[in-house]
């Protein structure tokens, strides 16, 4: 090799940031949703569950289309009707060294509904296990109250941690005290408000990743986000925002990937207290019963929202409009749930019926830092209801106090604007979480910020969960978001497109979980 092909080696090693042991293998990611915690069990949030993924492994693991393989567990099979039995992977050790084995994954089911405080748990995926056998080292048998074909997937949501962090504190885990894991990546740092780091775990039984040490950097500003890319200070950003979308993809230096996301934007509307805390009639004074809880009123909100104009204006396309809880695509969606038209008569003709022709005041509620465009959504449904003879106001915080009160036991809004991604890839987990009667012993509703109940969709979608027939259980998960979606028990907006950008020279596989994961960032070939 001559001096000038090794010199010329050097430099494009440098420009890839591959360059010798130091610029290592280092990988900085700016990632637009704030971490809350990093205690994998303690809020059901995808900023949460994106850090997990680095540190901890799940029994099953999901692709990036959420199809499910093995994980920590090699195989799973039914027993019988009411027992499955999942044969772990041995040799496998956490980053302290000590050996994996059932016991570990006995301490995680009893830790889930143990953690304090959680404004959204995990127990949506465990409440169906009512006793586990350990029938070896690496052998484990759950036993559910009823049949559960898709504890397999429920499973691929929660997070292995080692025995000894059982009844480890929150506190112990965002200061990594407790921060024991299996993953690709050990923990290193938690700042709130700034940066998660890892580092590479070098033992780790699976694909060993590229990058030595990872930095997770929370840049929740758009343009800050974008600005950080074009100056390499990161070399990946999600959420591409919508407004550079378009200079980015005619970069040289920027690569863009997308693919269909499984989260449904959508407001939750407050339909369970005859006293809503923000509504009220155009004199200021209070409207009970709660016009909220007339589903003509529901009705017209929807008719009143240019779904298509959201999508067009805002997202200059890089959204589809909703009309059910997961795209086209998903296990259980229904292709009868369309994206409700657009029909501002309509809407005021459905007022009328219901009692309040003249509209009334209501306030909308959002965040301005958790979904891309969130607060631009917010500020332009205000006026499109506005035509139709209901006065909104709109008011967005920051995620951090938002969601605080949009949870239980506040749910301090009359309607507010919301997202959520299906951890397991399909419908009956908006179903169970954001439309099921709350209910703490079965883990339903924990996410049900309207707290919308309705006896057939509960009963519709307890039967699917305990179908076994593929093909019967899609037609009872479709039948069940038919009935919550008729009865406008969340008004569904519009699914969000992923999209990330790179800095040339690496390449990342998008995910409809919105996940950006450093193992599967790799140096271009």
């Amino acid at each position: 090799m001559t001096g000038t092909t090794r010199a010329a080696l050097l430099v494009a090693a440098i420009a890839w940031g591959i360059a010798g042991p130091a610029a290592a293998q280092e990988l900085t990611i700016g990632l637009s949703g704030n971490v809350t915690s990093a205690d994998p069990h303690f809020h059901n949030l995808s900023p949460n569950s994106n850090v997990a993924a680095h540190v901890y492994d799940r029994l099953v693991h999901q692709d990036a289309r959420q199809r499910i393989g093995p994980g920590l567990a090699v195989s799973w099979k039914p027993i019988d009707d009411l027992t499955w039995e999942f044969k772990l992977r041995t040799g496998v050790r956490f980053h302290d060294g000590s050996e994996f084995s059932a016991e570990d994954v006995v301490a995680t089911l009893k830790r889930v509904p143990w953690v304090p405080n959680s404004p959204s748990p995990f127990t949506l995926y465990t409440r169906s296990i009512v006793a586990t056998e350990v029938v070896d080292s690496h052998t484990i048998r759950f036993r559910t109250r009823s049949p559960w074909p898709l504890l397999p997937n429920d499973l691929a949501t929660v997070s292995i941690v080692s025995r000894k962090a059982v009844e480890a504190s929150t506190g112990d885990f965002n200061s990594g005290k407790a921060a024991i894991g299996t993953g690709p990546f050990r923990f290193g740092e938690f700042v709130p408000n700034d940066r998660v780091t890892l580092v590479r775990n070098d033992s780790y039984w699976g694909p060993k990743p590229h990058w030595q040490k990872v930095t997770l950097k929370l840049i929740i500003n758009d343009a800050s986000r974008t600005a950080a890319l074009l100056a390499g200070d990161v070399q990946m950003i999600e959420a591409v925002p919508t407004t550079d979308l378009a200079r980015l993809k005619q970069s040289p230096q920027i690569a863009v990937q997308q693919i269909t996301s499984n989260r449904l934007i959508y407001l939750a509307i407050d339909q369970a207290r005859d006293e809503s805390p923000f509504v009220a009639d155009k004199a200021g004074g209070k409207l009970v019963p709660s016009p909220l809880r007339d589903l003509r009123v529901r009705q017209a909100i929807s008719k009143a929202i240019n779904r298509q104009a959201i999508v067009e204006r805002i997202f200059e396309g890089a959204a589809i409009p909703a009309g059910g809880f997961l795209p086209e695509g998903f296990f259980g969606a229904s292709p009868k749930l369309k994206p409700e038209a657009f029909d501002a008569e309509g809407a005021r003709r459905l007022l009328a019926a219901a009692g309040v022709p003249s509209g009334f005041v209501l306030t909308l509620h959002g965040p301005n830092d958790r979904y891309p465009n969130d607060d631009k959504v917010l500020q332009a449904i205000g006026p499109m209801l506005n035509r139709v003879g209901i006065d909104a106001k709109v008011v967005s915080l920051p995620w951090a106090t938002f969601a605080t009160q949009a949870s239980a036991p506040h749910y301090a809004y009359s309607v507010s604007l919301l997202g959520w991604g299906s951890g397991t890839g399909e419908v009956s987990s908006p179903l169970r979480a954001l439309v099921g009667t709350p209910n703490a012993e079965r883990g339903t509703g924990a996410a049900n910020r309207g707290r919308f109940s309705h006896p057939q969709v509960d009963e519709l979608t307890a039967k699917a969960m305990s179908t076994v027939d593929d093909a019967a259980r899609e037609k009872l998960l479709q039948a069940a978001s038919e009935v919550a979606i008729g009865e406008q028990g969340i008004i569904p907006l519009y699914y969000q497109i992923n999209t990330w950008a790179t800095r040339k020279g690496i390449t990342y596989e998008p995910r409809s979980d919105e996940y950006s994961l450093a193992q599967f960032v790799h140096p271009a070939p």
